[in-house]
């Protein structure tokens, strides 16, 4: 049997499905989940509140693509506005916006995990195949050198020049066409994922998707989950009606901050005040560097080369960033860079002469998902001082980098704005300014809200995904993680969905 996508905008009047499961989200860890139930000879569907669109509606247009894939139409962001975070939203999840960067969950992560969460059966040795089958499913390689744009020969050069460690990243690309508008959705369905990838497998198994359809609350009787409550919307976002699913499971895997918020909104057993805390977020800021000739940044593919000179696993170090270059396009960009009137206009001339550079923070704040009177996501997540101090750590080191590879004069766009052209103004540079709300931050990676392990008193799902106290509901995204993992989470999310995938199987059947 095959199964279908099912367009909310479509639906007349009230529908009532009666299933084995249901899946709530459809990035990574929710196709993941949908495809081996239905492989498992399992009824399930999966909700997805975003639009269903494929390659022919990714038009590289900025102000038409970042609303259509992002929550919020790009606008989310910490409750005290330091911090924009940005999330996918639509079939594919995340996976359709991504610069598609493939690393494993480092085993220190999962050693600390196993040791000090409680987190059990999660070794590299436990997660061994699973890593395997998505690698190979996804089809992971690394990244060529000859594809290696400017940008990113940049931070190789200035990696070489200081003797620092560099290498080559990893991705899941097939055919890629360098257009360099990954975040935009690739028009050239290069990207094997979520939404090229494993949810057409679920869908030839027998699984069905339902886009723009909203879940609203996960309903239960506070010993066991019963469904969930959905409603469908219209191109507009105006309802259509309600969607019941009754399903003896539920997957939860609508990132670190959907899934929170709506077991925030569905009442969910709390009695250790665990659910929705923990949040990590790998919060960023960027550097920019401007070069004596054309860089063109916005060319080929964004993220292939990588600096972990300052990056440690281990808990509690004080070197904790990882930098990547970073390049947006122009709207970006201007939004970016700092300065009114003329001399906006001249940093933006100087735009094709730009290499950027960001440094991402492997955070130990631990902020906090919440829900506001109408049940919207409320991010609270400020800084720690220690995590403060590693950002301005990183925002110095991509200066660095940038000059050691030839730049004319680097740009840290703080408030006040700091400029530099030798190497030697970084040192003992007064960097109590590098901090938020006067450096625009972004987070991509959200995590850790609904934390896995053994221990109910500081976790809220068991190590096999089900909730301490809720009997078949089990979370299979990037809210599991009990802390940062200082690496793209897109493969671990994967990973550790099919890893789970037997627990969520045996329950449902």
């Amino acid at each position: 049997m095959t199964g279908a996508i099912v367009l909310g905008r479509d639906l007349t009047g009230d529908q009532v499905l009666v299933v084995d499961a249901v899946v709530v989200g459809t990035g990574a860890g929710g196709s993941i989940a949908l495809r081996e139930l239905a492989r498992a000879g399992l009824d399930v569907v999966a909700l997805e509140e975003g639009p269903y669109l494929t390659p022919r509606d990714f038009n590289q247009r900025e102000d038409e693509m970042i609303p259509r894939l992002f929550q919020d139409a790009g606008g989310r962001a910490t409750e005290d506005l330091g911090i924009r975070v940005l999330q996918g939203r639509g079939v594919g999840g995340s996976t359709i916006h991504n610069t598609n960067l493939c690393k494993r969950t480092p085993d220190a992560i999962l050693e600390l995990w196993a040791r000090k969460y409680g987190v059990a059966g999660a070794s590299a040795a436990d997660l061994q195949a699973a890593f395997e089958t998505i690698e190979r499913d996804l089809s992971v390689s690394e990244i060529p050198a000859a594809l290696r744009n400017a940008n990113n020969d940049v931070l190789r050069a200035g990696c070489e020049a200081l003797g620092w460690r560099g290498a080559q990243l990893h991705h899941n690309r097939n055919g890629c066409q360098q257009s360099g508008f990954c975040e935009l959705g690739c028009a050239y369905d290069a990207k094997q994922n979520a939404l090229k990838v494993v949810l057409p497998q679920a869908l030839e198994a027998g699984a069905r998707v339902y886009a723009d359809v909203e879940a609203v609350r996960i309903v239960h009787d506070g010993a066991r989950v019963v469904g969930v409550h959905a409603v469908a919307r219209d191109a507009d976002g105006g309802p259509r009606g309600a969607v019941n699913v009754w399903a003896k499971v539920v997957v939860l895997a609508a990132s670190a901050v959907g899934s929170a918020a709506l077991a925030r909104r569905s009442g969910l057993p709390d009695p250790n005040q665990q659910l929705g805390r923990g949040l990590r977020m790998h919060p960023g800021a960027a550097v920019a560097g401007r070069f004596d000739r054309d860089i063109r940044g916005w060319r080929g593919i964004p993220q292939s080369f990588e600096c972990t000179e300052h990056l440690s696993h281990e808990e509690g170090s004080d070197e904790r960033v990882w930098i990547v270059p970073a390049f947006a396009h122009p709207v970006g960009s201007a939004a970016t860079l700092p300065g009114f009137g003329a001399a906006h206009m001249a940093a933006m001339r100087a735009y094709p002469r730009l290499a950027v550079m960001t440094a991402v923070v492997h955070d130990e704040t631990r902020g906090e998902v919440d829900v506001d009177g109408e049940g919207n996501p409320i991010v609270r997540y400020v800084m720690s001082e220690r995590d403060r101090g590693q950002l301005a750590k990183g925002l110095v080191a991509c200066a660095r980098l940038l000059l050691a590879a030839g730049a004319l004069e680097v740009t840290i766009p703080a408030i006040p704005r700091v400029r530099v052209t030798r190497a030697s103004e970084l040192d003992g540079l007064d960097t109590s300014a590098l901090r938020p709300h006067s450096v625009p931050l972004t987070a991509v990676h959200p995590m850790g809200t609904l934390r896995m392990g053994e221990d109910p008193k500081i976790s809220v799902v068991r190590s096999t995904g089900e909730h301490h106290q809720l009997r078949g509901l089990f979370v299979a995204d990037g809210s599991l993680f009990p802390t940062s993992i200082g690496v793209p989470p897109q493969i671990s999310i994967y990973a550790f969905a099919q890893h789970l995938a037997p627990h969520i199987i045996e329950r449902a059947r």
